[in-house]
């Protein structure tokens, strides 16, 4: 069942939300339900998907204070995808 909503929006960027809804062939209306649709479904997500053994694990490990994640994740995709065959 559908539910007229009424939102208050700057007049320049409904102008332009309709231009791209009119690029995409789409209407703003079903523009923006599908937008509180797929946030509404990835809160659920959020929770769903880790299970109770995950989230008992979480805090579990510490790291090094010296230790770069960011460093020690580019040195591994490069080991991984630009190593010599």
């Amino acid at each position: 069942m559908n539910t007229k909503l009424t939102l208050t929006i700057e007049q320049s960027v409904i102008d332009k939300a309709k231009k791209y809804a009119s690029k995409k062939g789409r209407s703003l209306s079903e523009l923006v339900s599908n937008y509180l649709k797929a946030i509404s479904h990835e809160e659920r997500n959020e929770e769903a998907d880790v299970s109770p053994l995950i989230k008992s694990l979480k805090g579990s490990f510490k790291a090094p204070q010296s230790f770069d994640y960011k460093k020690e994740l580019a040195k591994s995709l490069e080991d991984k995808y630009l190593r010599d065959e």
